[in-house]
């Protein structure tokens, strides 16, 4: 069973010509609307403050709605903020929080929020990256919440989320592994960035790399390491800007190779969490790769327990109508 939020809020966040967009949500409720999901997305309330606050530092929050009160403005060279941002950015991380409650109620299996501004960029006190509040860090509060202890962060965007990394990088019960596009913004992510207990997993890949690389690096090194950990719950950091045709970036990943990426992911936690995951879309620029990804990823979710998952072949190379944003 699989669970599909989504903030309408997030409409009121936007900036005229700016890759970081309405559109974007858009387009993947539009394709979940056109598959065979048959899967309808609610509607998810904003995040507690209390638990945004164990992420971010009050002064920073305060100053944003600050910022958007007073008319908004670009807070950085990428990042903005609106009148109506920070609802957009609350109920962002509440779908988080929201799915993290419907997991560990065991009401779904999976969660899945297609939300935005994106999160994993936000860091204790400074917005960055596209990212207001950091939803993922949110939704690990959440859990802790509910009595998890061992939770792993997956991040398969394109961009290191030095945010979520900084986060949790001295908690020996919280394991960050990430793949990302290496050098490259935001600069973070070497392979030697280990965290203080061993529990940070950077394996960075060069412009250039596509499915080969990419699922290499998840089954071989990613996926071993993960076993070790022994995570009660798996929350993933799912940026589809990775894909071949994402105009912002330089990995040549293919839908088919999200599809395998959610088999992965999607047997490490029936190995490891009784089959509970909890995802938050962060990047993915190309509308249609977008929505035919994430539409994909969710195919592998929805699918009966008792199907075939993918190989990995690593030697080749309540409802919510999408409408329009206006």
């Amino acid at each position: 069973m699989i669970a599909i939020l989504a903030n309408p809020e997030q409409i009121g966040h936007r900036a005229e010509g700016h890759p970081e967009r309405p559109e974007r949500v858009v387009a993947i409720l539009d394709a979940i609307k056109a598959s065979q999901l048959g899967v309808a997305p609610e509607i998810a309330p904003a995040a507690p403050e209390s638990m945004i606050q164990q992420v971010h530092d009050p002064h920073y929050v305060a100053r944003l709605d600050r910022t958007s009160e007073a008319g908004g403005g670009y807070l950085d060279p990428d990042t903005y903020i609106t009148p109506l941002s920070m609802r957009a950015a609350r109920t962002a991380a509440g779908a988080v929080v929201e799915g993290v409650h419907r997991v560990l109620d065991g009401n779904v299996n999976h969660a899945v929020a297609v939300v935005r501004p994106p999160g994993h960029h936000a860091e204790h006190a400074q917005a960055m990256g596209f990212c207001l509040i950091n939803n993922i860090a949110v939704g690990v509060i959440a859990a802790r919440a509910k009595g998890i202890r061992r939770i792993a962060v997956l991040d398969f965007d394109v961009h290191h989320g030095n945010g979520t990394q900084h986060s949790f990088e001295n908690d020996a019960e919280v394991f960050y592994a990430s793949t990302h596009q290496y050098p490259y913004y935001p600069g973070t992510g070497a392979a030697g960035e280990r965290g203080a207990h061993g529990n940070v997993l950077n394996v960075p890949l060069a412009s250039g790399s596509g499915d080969a690389l990419f699922l290499g690096a998840w089954e071989k090194k990613i996926g071993p390491a993960l076993a070790a950990f022994h995570p009660e719950l798996l929350l993933v950091s799912a940026g589809f800007d990775a894909h071949q045709d994402d105009p912002l970036a330089g990995l040549e990943v293919t839908t088919e190779g999200y599809r395998t990426l959610a088999s992965l992911i999607k047997s490490w936690a029936l190995a490891h969490t009784g089959g509970r995951t909890v995802w938050a879309l962060e990047g993915g620029y190309n509308l249609q790769a977008l929505g035919d990804s994430a539409v994909t990823c969710l195919e592998v979710l929805a699918a009966d327990a008792t199907e075939g998952d993918h190989r990995v072949d690593t030697a080749g190379d309540r409802g919510y109508n999408s409408g329009s944003p206006d």
